[in-house]
């Protein structure tokens, strides 16, 4: 192994306060240069105030000094903006054309078990007057960062979200704006957002077919869509004008979800349909993508939701539909 390789290694190991991701993970790494035993490693300073640059600065000096064959370390920083230095692999797009059913709870559970396949995940808010992600997740501090960039907030198993709340002072303060506002407030989430590398962005969208979705289909790269329904007739209604939406912005849908499919009654052994017949396959004729899940009315989900651990949920169905989404998502590689 080269010292160049060494040194990286290293910097793999040095954690970005605020993010807890490494230097190399947020790729704030620009270059590694060794020459007789004198080392240059150039760092990008996007989203981190003079603070932390220091604190990241005396830290690499201090693991990369020990190694052997490095006489001497210099450490600085290059201007960046967040959206020269992101690399994100896929932005998966988690849509529905009716509000309640469920839309963010599927992006969560989606990010999860991407997660637990042992990818770089990220979620980003995009329901800008009705966020609830950092609440599911348990986040309560607020993001920090610099004129150049905002930096994200870490959950506990290492997914970066970034959500209105996040940067309120109060996580119940009204958003009270109109479109274009909410639209260029989701662009900056694109853009002035520290991502580093991600394998998977998932975008939890606000309801509807109008501002917000559209900013997002039209503005980032998005790889492939999930649809949420619930089996009302009234409700696969609307949710058919978000798969119309999406196949007329030629986005690829890659699976739908059906959400509250039935409640479980343990007792009788017995699925009771409380909100109707199940339309799934209905559904995934009219989007043309697989089912990936038929959630059902869990009480211990809702109540991992409402304590902000979403991330403990484990059961029979998240297995299934980890696995549904895990052959669905290797069509966008």
């Amino acid at each position: 192994m080269s010292i160049e390789d060494k040194i990286r290694n290293e910097l793999d190991t040095i954690i970005v306060p605020g993010v807890e991701r490494s230097l190399v993970k947020m790729n704030l790494l620009h270059s590694i240069g060794v020459n007789e035993g004198k080392g240059e490693i150039s760092l990008l300073a996007a989203a981190l105030i003079p603070e932390v640059q220091q604190e990241i600065k005396d830290k690499v000096i201090e693991v990369v000094s020990s190694l052997e064959g490095i006489k001497e370390i210099s450490v600085s920083f290059t201007e960046a903006k967040p959206k020269d230095i992101n690399k994100i692999g896929h932005v998966i797009a988690v849509m529905s054309g009716k509000g309640g059913v469920g839309k963010s709870l599927v992006a969560s559970l989606t990010a999860i078990a991407l997660r637990r396949q042992g990818f770089e995940v990220g979620v980003l808010d995009a329901d800008i007057t009705g966020p609830s992600i950092p609440r599911m997740f348990g986040l309560n501090t607020r993001c920090t960062g610099s004129d150049t960039g905002i930096l994200p907030v870490s959950s506990k198993s290492g997914i970066e979200v970034m959500s209105i709340n996040l940067l309120l002072p109060n996580e119940d303060d009204a958003v009270i704006w109109r479109g274009p506002l909410i639209g260029r407030t989701i662009t900056q989430f694109w853009e002035d957002v520290l991502w580093g590398t991600l394998d998977y962005l998932v975008v939890d969208l606000p309801p509807g077919t109008a501002d917000a979705p559209l900013t997002v289909m039209q503005t980032l790269p998005v790889s492939g869509v999930i649809i949420v329904f619930t089996p009302q007739e009234l409700t696969a209604m609307v949710v058919r004008k978000a798969v119309n939406m999406a196949q007329q912005m030629d986005k690829p849908i890659i699976g739908v979800v059906e959400n509250m499919s039935y409640l479980y009654v343990p007792e009788i052994k017995k699925k009771i349909e409380i909100f109707g017949k199940s339309r799934g396959e209905e559904m995934a004729r009219t989007a043309k993508a697989p089912i990936l899940g038929q959630l059902p009315i869990d009480p211990e989900l809702a109540k991992l939701c409402d304590e902000g651990k979403i991330e403990n949920y484990n059961s029979a169905v998240m297995t299934e539909f980890s696995e549904s989404l895990a052959q669905s998502v290797r069509t966008l590689l």
